[in-house]
């Protein structure tokens, strides 16, 4: 099976940016160091609309995922920055080409 890739897309309350961006960063970096099926965990900003935040991930596969969606770091993600988000959209799919390879 193919490498799954997710393109997260969140909107935020306005405010809610900096403490937003320190729960994402959190979360991203704990994924990274303890979780050996993520590949890469992206935060980006989005130029021109201070109050979104995307993030890009790629994970070894489907049950990798499901795995981090399990951890206590992405529990604590999740509940901590629901009052802050006032949109989201998650789209999945696969990796098909590496510009590096």
């Amino acid at each position: 099976m193919s490498e799954l890739v997710i393109v997260v897309d969140f909107l935020l309350k306005p405010g809610a940016i900096d403490r937003f961006r320190q729960l994402i960063m959190d979360n991203a970096r704990a994924t990274m160091r303890t979780e050996p099926g993520c590949r890469r965990f992206d935060v980006v900003t989005v130029e021109g609309d201070p109050d979104r935040i995307m993030l890009y991930e790629i994970y070894e596969n489907d049950d990798a995922f499901a795995a981090h969606l399990r951890t206590s770091h992405y529990e604590a993600f999740d509940k901590a920055s629901q009052a802050l988000v006032a949109g989201k959209t998650v789209v999945r799919g696969g990796l098909a080409l590496e510009a590096s390879a």
